[in-house]
């Protein structure tokens, strides 16, 4: 349990902030990848977007997605929770506001009543800081920890 304990405060460290990450869905076994601003809280990434959008339509039909960037991967189950002006939605919406505060009035018009809020639930993920790789099982509460050291190649 400290091991998770110590993964979910790494996590806090990365990804409470804004993080841009490659989301995958599918629609009829067909995968999809878009880059989406993320934000971490509480086990769940957040993305702040629009109803009517692709990767909603897709996320409605089937819940499982994945979440890339760098070497750090993330499943997860993703829901619609609906507008960000939406009372239940207020205290992630701060959050929201805060981690995106150089753009988040300049692309999204709250007034639009299809701006929502979707929560990717993680199940499972991998990430590394500092020379430790993390392997976690968010449902089971459980993580793995081990040396892991990434060197990036620059190619010619």
């Amino acid at each position: 349990m400290k091991e998770y304990q110590n993964a979910l405060k790494i996590m806090n460290e990365l990804f409470a902030k804004d993080c841009q990450f490659s989301l995958a869905t599918s629609k009829d076994n067909v995968p999809s990848i878009r880059i989406v601003d993320t934000f971490y809280d509480e086990g769940s990434f957040y993305i702040v977007t629009h109803a009517k959008s692709q990767k909603v339509k897709e996320i409605n039909d089937n819940e499982n997605v994945a979440l890339c960037s760098k070497l750090y991967s993330f499943k997860g189950l993703a829901e619609n929770i609906g507008h960000p002006l939406k009372l239940e939605n207020q205290k992630i919406r701060e959050k929201l506001i805060h981690a995106f505060q150089t753009w988040y009035f300049q692309h999204n018009d709250e007034n639009d009543q299809s701006m929502c809020i979707v929560r990717v639930l993680l199940q499972k993920g991998f990430f590394y800081s500092q020379g430790i790789g993390y392997k976690v099982d968010f449902q089971a509460e459980s993580a793995e920890v081990f040396p892991f050291n990434f060197e990036q190649v620059e190619l010619p």
